[in-house]
């Protein structure tokens, strides 16, 4: 349910409205009960991506919804008042909503493989690079090419800023060679272990993949690690997108690129 706006409260504002306020949203439709979850998406967040390849690494049976954010429906709003995806919704009608949120549920839930690592030590070093790829990766390279060049033209905002561009193309180069330096001392980003790291930066990668700006050919040992979660089962789902209006490169579905 959405917060309680203050003008809808009769009466002096008590400690009972803000809680209320707070309590966990419910779907209201047939789709409640059917046993299965529902993942509201769109197709080239990250966000989003993240929580279909940890839903497809766990093994989890779910259905998906896109989701036209910009439209703000008062049915999704009720379900996540920030009006963001991903939003994933129970069976018995029960809505989460933040990437991060969701697949830390996900792997509680389904402990089989752990994803968040298996010690302290080991799921801070997970947490920390998730926020790196969450935050800096997304702010310096995703939101400055996809954002631009993809969703910008897509929600009629105007041409990109050349200027975004060229530094997202700048940027992305010191992210791939961060990659490649973990990976040269590690198996995974984190550790031995494919973690929410990895996820993480993959369902980054993928999107600028879709529109064709990952220069894979200068970053080698980031170019492997791709190919490795790119040939993932939980992954091929992914592949598989095809945006109508917006094709992918060739290489894109391609396992050996």
């Amino acid at each position: 349910m959405p917060l309680i706006a203050y003008s809808e409260v009769k009466g002096p504002l008590t400690l009972d409205h803000f809680f209320e306020s707070f309590r966990l949203p419910t779907l209201k439709s047939a789709h409640k009960g059917s046993g299965m979850r529902l993942l509201y998406h769109l197709w080239l967040s990250p966000f989003s991506r993240k929580v279909r390849i940890t839903l497809g690494e766990k093994r989890v049976d779910f259905e998906m919804k896109a989701e036209n954010v910009w439209r703000r429906r008062e049915e999704f709003l009720a379900l996540n008042p920030m009006g963001e995806v991903p939003v994933l919704v129970e069976a018995d009608g029960t809505a989460l909503s933040g990437s991060q949120v969701i697949c830390e549920f996900l792997d509680e839930l389904n402990p089989d493989p752990p994803l968040l690592g298996r010690h302290p030590l080991q799921r801070a070093e997970v947490r920390r690079l998730i926020d790196w790829f969450d935050r800096k990766f997304n702010a310096e390279v995703t939101e400055k090419l996809v954002g631009e060049k993809f969703m910008k033209r897509f929600l009629g905002l105007g041409e990109p800023n050349s200027a975004e561009v060229r530094a997202g193309h700048a940027n992305i180069h010191a992210h791939l060679d961060y990659i490649s330096y973990l990976v040269e001392r590690r198996k995974w980003l984190a550790g031995e272990d494919l973690s929410l790291a990895d996820i993480a930066a993959a369902a980054h990668l993928s999107t600028i993949d879709y529109i064709g700006d990952v220069p894979w050919q200068n970053h080698e040992p980031a170019k492997e690690w791709y190919a490795r979660i790119k040939s993932r089962p939980s992954f091929r789902p992914l592949l598989g997108d095809h945006i109508p209006s917006a094709p992918p490169p060739k290489h894109y579905a391609n396992l050996d690129f």
